[in-house]
């Protein structure tokens, strides 16, 4: 019978220890060179520690009950544990514990003989099962219940508070003889730590609980309170907040184009810039903090260059931007579950008493992946369109699961990844939506899905008299397009309203588009009739546009009409533009294009911009820009499971090396003659070898082989371990033996 882990180790099958590295991955890095390694690894604190967070409360309550049993000196039977656990732990749940302590490698033995790492002492918390420690004259005393019984009510009401747990308790009182705490010290009932502390000794602990020695335990994880919400409401809902996320990103992205913010000396957000940006996308500042954050890891936003950089859009975003809804969402959803941060930190306080900002390295949190993608699977469990019942009830279900994860934000982060995937669509009145199942599970069908949630997009709109224009559902790519250059948006949901000003016509005019063209778009893509007032306005701005034509001589202005040329030579800001007339209709200018053109619609005037052809040309400012950071193929997500012939090899190698080292202690040194022979004899035989060597480098190494050939020299055999053929000198092999079958 195996009597330590690494004994118990060598005794499993394949499947078993790869099933181990899979459970724990930190034991195969670096690849252990045989199972004694393994052992003395799976035993080092960090490890178990690592390794005791994916336990649940049955798992952890077993550990519990394994260290009050003193499993890690010596090995105890199950039945001791299960009169330890209680009644409250079915011989089933009991079980599956041990299998998943066993598969760990924290626990070994048979039942009648269950080992425990020492290590895991320090797993559990100071008092195990709020036991306290054994006391050494109450060691197996039939004494015991008799001392119990004949406590006094004041007694008996110190002891049970003790036996609840913890089982310390100041006492004040302790040097009274006649006090309650101190009769039971008298006793042996409890033990004084301190001059101030008792201890309940751990034999009265157990005696006062019962059946029950180690308190109840909850077997079965709290209710979700599941309501079914529908699948087609949710997924509705969810293409709703998808849709209205794409808005509030454009929005951003186009404020910080036109105003963008600097860069903290910190490298964060300033609390200032956060509430601008959050006015500007109509959104509260959690919300705000959020999409920054995903702006800013997708590479769409980033630190620009110079002494004092700002928080500029990146080239990237223009490539995002052209894409289809659900294509730029795909991005930010991917994003926002690999994101290494909690943006619901931002604005609380640090340990140094000062607030978070958005952006900076006090929002990083590296194990926020794991925590997302655990609330997304405790919601992925239940069927389409089923909620939790609350927050709180999800926390409650994810905390029996893994007790030790979270830390002490472990239920708020609950909350926070809710809110965050309801704003991005991901969820929907606290139910997964599709989008989200295939973004948990398959993302290759993350588009398809989203596009399926998505509403049908609509190739037309309403105009109204007033001079707006209302979007019954998301616009076709072209027609949104179109019309984001001829409108305004005024108000956003599921009806979308555009505006029509002066400014957006001639908005449309200055990109190339002439009063026949707006006026075909507008009949064409109407299903109401066009206004009559948006006509008068959209002839009357084109009727004004592009009477003046400039160009860059450094630049020039040209115009058919004499007087208007000497009007603009009139005006008060033409000394500040350098105006110099070369004919009646031309005038030309030392200040850039751009700037002369601006400065002239401040004056009134309303000029176009043309090419050397004559053509319009389309100068409309497309805001800063700066070079992304990184490339999106470089983006780490959560590691990949390892591969299971990654798996068998390295177990095949530690073998091989548990091998090697049984061999090491019986090789001897040969001289070459018998070497020779030795190889000969086992190239004839089939047999496999041992062979210890020295290479040219004078480094001492070892190989498994199967000798295939020998001559000039050298010996040629097959590595038992990766299959690879080696050729081996012999005046450099130091030891030699032949390895049993």
């Amino acid at each position: 019978m195996p009597t330590t882990l690494v004994d118990w180790l060598r005794a499993q099958d394949d499947a078993t220890l790869a099933a181990l590295l899979r459970l724990r991955p930190d034991l195969a890095v670096p690849p252990p060179a045989d199972l004694t390694v393994l052992a003395t690894r799976a035993g080092i604190r960090a490890s178990v520690h690592r390794a005791c967070d994916d336990l649940d409360t049955i798992g952890l309550a077993v550990l519990e009950a394994l260290v009050v049993a003193d499993a890690d000196s010596a090995p105890v039977p199950r039945t001791e544990l299960a009169g330890l656990l209680g009644p409250d732990m079915t011989q089933k749940a009991l079980s599956a514990a041990l299998s998943a302590l066993r598969g760990r490698a924290l626990v070994w033995g048979t039942d009648t003989a269950l080992a425990l790492v020492p290590a895991a002492r320090d797993v559990v918390p100071r008092y195990p099962g709020g036991l306290g420690r054994p006391a050494q004259g109450l060691a197996g005393s039939s004494a015991l219940p008799g001392l119990l019984a004949a406590v006094e009510p004041d007694e008996r009401r110190v002891l049970d508070a003790l036996a609840v747990g913890p089982p310390i308790g100041r006492s004040r009182g302790g040097a009274d003889p006649a006090s309650p705490v101190a009769r039971l010290i008298a006793r042996g009932l409890l033990l004084r730590v301190d001059p101030e502390t008792v201890e309940l000794p751990r034999q009265v602990g157990v005696a006062l609980r019962g059946d029950r020695p180690l308190g109840p335990i909850a077997v079965t994880p709290p209710d979700i309170g599941a309501h079914n919400r529908g699948a087609d409401v949710v997924d509705r809902t969810a293409g709703g907040a998808a849709l209205g996320v794409l808005r509030q990103v454009e929005l951003l992205v186009a404020f910080w184009s036109r105003t963008p913010p600097p860069v903290l000396r910190s490298g964060g957000l300033g609390v200032r810039e956060l509430r601008r940006a959050a006015k500007e996308m109509d959104a509260d500042e959690g919300i705000a903090a959020l999409l920054i954050e995903l702006a800013v890891a997708a590479d769409l936003i980033g630190p620009g260059d110079g002494m004092a950089p700002d928080w500029v859009p990146t080239t990237a975003v223009d490539v995002w931007a052209v894409g289809g809804p659900e294509l730029r969402w795909s991005l930010l959803a991917r994003t926002w579950l690999e994101l290494p941060r909690l943006p619901g930190l931002v604005g609380r306080k640090d340990d140094a008493g000062r607030a978070i900002a958005a952006l900076s390295d006090g929002v990083r949190r590296p194990l926020a992946p794991r925590d997302r993608r655990r609330v997304l699977a405790g919601l992925a469990e239940m069927p389409p369109g089923t909620a939790a019942g609350s927050a709180s009830a999800l926390a409650d279900v994810l905390a029996w699961r893994a007790p030790r994860r979270g830390g002490r934000l472990r239920d708020e982060v609950v909350g926070w990844v809710l809110a965050e995937a309801t704003v991005l669509g991901v969820v929907a009145l606290d139910a997964l939506s599709t989008p989200g199942r295939a973004l948990l599970g398959d993302q290759d069908r993350l588009v398809a899905e989203l596009r399926a949630t998505l509403p049908e997009p609509v190739d037309h709109v309403l105009l109204q008299a007033d001079l707006t224009a209302i979007a019954p559902g998301p616009l076709e790519p072209e027609l949104a397009r179109e019309l984001g250059l001829l409108a305004e948006v005024e108000s956003a949901g599921g009806a979308t309203v555009y505006r029509f000003t002066e400014a957006t016509i001639r908005r449309a005019l200055d990109a190339g588009r002439s009063a026949a063209d707006l006026h075909e778009l507008l009949a064409k893509r109407s299903a109401t009739p066009v206004p009559q007032g948006l006509s008068y306005l959209v002839d009357d701005v084109a009727r004004r546009h592009g009477r003046l034509r400039g160009g860059a001589a450094a630049s020039f202005l040209r115009s058919d009409d004499e007087v208007l040329i000497s009007e603009v030579l009139a005006n008060p800001a033409a000394p500040g533009l350098e105006l110099r007339r070369l004919a009646p209709t031309v005038l030309v200018s030392p200040l850039p294009l751009v700037e002369l053109l601006d400065a002239l619609r401040e004056a009134g005037f309303t000029p176009a911009a043309e090419d050397t052809g004559g053509a319009v040309l389309d100068l409309t400012d497309r805001g800063k820009r700066t070079a992304p950071r990184r490339r999106s193929s470089e983006r780490v997500g959560t590691p990949p499971d390892p591969d299971p012939d990654q798996l068998a090899a390295l177990v095949a190698r530690m073998r091989a090396g548990d091998a090697l080292a049984g061999m090491r202690k019986g090789a001897e040194s040969f001289a070459n003659g018998s070497t020779l022979d030795l190889l000969r004899t086992a190239t004839a035989q089939g047999r496999t070898v041992w062979i210890g060597f020295v290479d040219g480098h004078g480094v001492a190494g070892e190989r498994v082989l199967e000798p295939l050939s020998i001559g000039a020299g050298v010996v040629e055999g097959r590595d038992t371990v990766d299959g690879a053929l080696h050729r081996v000198p012999l005046h450099r092999i130091t030891s030699l033996a032949l390895v049993d079958d």
